[in-house]
């Protein structure tokens, strides 16, 4: 979603579009990955912003309601990104490096739907997240593993000079 549909969306619920939402809405618009309003507060102060943690924590927040963010639970901490779909989706997340992928995945559609219709549910919604590594992320440890395990290999010389 762009920040003009964010801002109509913000708007359509009472909510001002300030210099700080705009601020929180801007750092998340350029961070590459899931973020929590920590960080994100702590890269705007370095970057010389006044804005206050609270403030941080309330923009996220607003954000992710209207749409324009997308959140997450990691480790009991709210993770957020920028939208850029501003539909539903599900994401691939590294664990690792926190890359992520919008994906679509019209099975799980089908599958929320049908579980909830069989236990009498109604007006249903999930979330659905998948974590793993990515493949840089699964090659820089593979390459990490082969390269402990050629330094501890039983019968290895170490070498200094």
């Amino acid at each position: 979603m762009n920040a003009v549909a964010a801002s109509a969306a913000g708007a359509a619920k009472g909510r001002r579009n300030t210099w700080q939402r705009e601020a929180v809405r801007a750092a998340l618009d350029t961070t590459g990955g899931f973020v929590s309003a920590q960080a994100l507060h702590a890269r705007l102060r370095d970057e010389g912003s006044s804005i206050g943690l609270a403030t941080v924590y309330r923009a996220l927040s607003d954000l992710a309601t209207d749409g324009a963010a997308d959140s997450l639970q990691q480790d009991g901490e709210s993770l957020y990104r920028a939208c850029s779909s501003g539909t539903h989706h599900h994401h691939l997340i590294c664990r690792i490096c926190g890359t992520t992928v919008e994906i679509e995945a019209d099975e799980v559609e089908v599958w929320a739907q049908r579980v909830a219709s069989e236990h009498g549910f109604t007006r249903a919604n999930h979330v659905v997240d998948v974590f793993g590594e990515c493949a840089a992320c699964t090659l820089a440890g593979a390459t990490r593993t082969s390269a402990g395990a050629a330094r501890t290999s039983p019968g290895a010389t170490r070498t200094t000079g």
